[in-house]
C-alpha cells in the first residue's frame, strides 16, 4: 500500500500548451489532422482519450512528435506517499531528499544539514523555500535575506540565488515549479 506505480496520463493539457504556445486555434489543428473541433476540445479537456494514431496526427499537427507530448503529460489524479527515510544518530552529513517521485508539474526536495553556499540556482519557473528546522541565508537579486524556522522565500523563474545553513541540522523544503512547465506570463503587469 502506497507504493509508487506507473499512473495513466491526461494528455489534454499538454497539447492544449503546444496549441497556444504555437498560437493556433482547434480549428487549425482540426483541420491540419483531419479531426473534428469538437473531438480536439475534449481531449484537451481529457473527456476523449486519444488513440495512438490520432495522438499522432494531432502531434504531426503541432510540429511535434506524439513521445514529445505524452512526456509533457499531466498524470492521471494519483496519490504517492513518499516516507522519511531513517538517519542515524549522530549523522550530521548534508543530504537532499526528493519529496514527489515521477514527472509532476512540481518538484519538491528536502535538504538538511549544510549547503555549497558557493553554487548559484537559476530556474525556470517559480520555486518557494521554507525552513522547517534552523536557520538559512539566501542571496537573491543581490540582497541577502536571513530566514529562520516557520520562514519562507518566493522566487519568481529566473531568479539568480544561492544559499547557505547558518545553523546545523538545518532541513530547507525547496517546492518549485518543473522545468518542463512553460510559465504563463502576467499579462497584467
Amino acid at each position: 500500500m502506497g507504493d509508487h506505480k506507473e499512473q495513466p496520463v491526461r494528455v489534454g493539457a499538454a497539447v492544449r500548451r503546444r496549441r497556444r504556445a504555437l498560437e493556433l486555434t482547434l480549428a487549425v489543428v482540426a483541420e491540419r489532422s483531419g479531426l473534428s473541433v469538437p473531438f480536439l476540445s475534449q481531449v484537451e479537456n481529457d473527456r476523449a482519450r486519444p488513440s495512438r494514431t490520432s495522438l499522432e496526427k494531432v502531434a504531426d499537427a503541432l510540429r511535434t512528435t506524439a513521445v514529445e507530448l505524452l512526456a509533457a503529460a499531466d498524470p492521471a489524479a494519483s496519490v504517492d506517499v513518499v516516507r522519511a527515510e531513517p538517519v542515524d544518530e549522530g549523522d550530521f552529513d548534508p543530504r537532499t531528499r526528493a519529496l514527489v517521485r515521477g514527472h509532476h508539474q512540481l518538484h519538491a526536495s528536502e535538504f538538511t544539514g549544510d549547503h555549497d553556499a558557493g553554487r548559484e540556482f537559476r530556474h525556470r519557473n517559480d520555486e518557494l523555500m521554507y525552513v522547517a528546522d534552523g536557520a538559512v541565508e539566501i542571496e537573491a537579486e543581490g540582497r541577502a535575506y536571513r530566514l529562520g524556522r516557520g520562514d519562507t522565500l518566493y522566487l519568481t523563474g529566473g531568479v539568480r540565488h544561492r544559499w547557505r545553513a547558518t545553523v546545523p541540522d538545518t532541513r530547507v523544503i525547496v517546492v518549485a515549479v518543473a522545468e518542463h512547465i512553460e510559465a504563463v506570463q502576467d499579462r497584467s503587469r
